[in-house]
């Protein structure tokens, strides 16, 4: 039997604040086999982005095991993680994250000419192509629209053919046609690759469009609803 591509087992987050410990995650179990989009729901403050951010490998559990894309994480040191994500994990933002000087051929190939990967910026164009940008490969992010812009952050979260995909709110910053179009592209293309998709959202529609939904109170899961098949 296949190995989920995540498993979490009793995961707690305790940051430190002038008023002492704060728990942000109380003891998280999860399993999410590969291939599967997940979206992770709940008010703010319940710790649906803190979870994405360990899935990432940039926020280290208090407690408890973290097993992503068959790599234990609690067992790696800061390059050893730098490296599993790069090889193995895509991050789309809400804000978009581009760097300002560089076009956005430049900003997708970054990524791979830091792994070593051959003809990056050939492959980089391909994945602009892809999401539609191929006018605009020698545009700078100010020359883009924040639809735009979207899209080259998520041609970049894509160039290293990741294993997972985790997307924290990414039409937050997006009207409602355009991130709707966004959405669309975000699981084409999550087919088309066949990566395991996790967001984090408020929006109940594009929770909706996934195949599981978790939802957060507090710090733990409250409730694990699977989407059912139409007959």
């Amino acid at each position: 039997m296949q190995q989920p591509i995540i498993r979490l087992t009793d995961v707690r987050l305790n940051l430190e604040s002038r008023a002492g410990t704060v728990q942000i995650l109380k003891g998280i179990t999860l399993d999410v086999a590969r291939g599967q989009s997940l979206a992770i729901v709940g008010p703010s403050g319940s710790g649906k982005t803190s979870l994405l951010m360990i899935l990432a490998g940039l926020e280290r559990a208090s407690n408890g095991d973290v097993h992503v894309a068959g790599r234990d994480f609690n067992a790696l040191d800061e390059d050893q993680m730098a490296l599993a994500r790069g090889e193995d994990i895509g991050i789309v933002f809400q804000s978009f994250h581009l760097i300002p000087t560089m076009t956005a051929l430049e900003n997708v190939a970054l990524p791979l000419e830091f792994a070593g990967v051959p003809g990056a910026r050939d492959r980089a164009r391909s994945l602009l192509t892809e999401v539609g940008l191929a006018p605009r490969v020698d545009h700078f992010p100010a020359q883009l629209s924040g639809g735009e812009q979207q899209r080259v952050a998520l041609a970049r979260a894509l160039s290293p053919e990741p294993k997972l995909l985790l997307a924290d709110e990414p039409t937050g910053n997006l009207d409602g046609k355009t991130g709707r179009q966004v959405v669309d592209l975000l699981f084409d293309l999550k087919v088309r690759s066949g990566a395991t998709l996790v967001l984090v959202t408020h929006d109940e529609h594009l929770a909706k469009a996934c195949e599981r939904t978790i939802r957060m109170a507090d710090g733990i899961i409250a409730s694990d609803e699977h989407a059912v098949a139409a007959a």
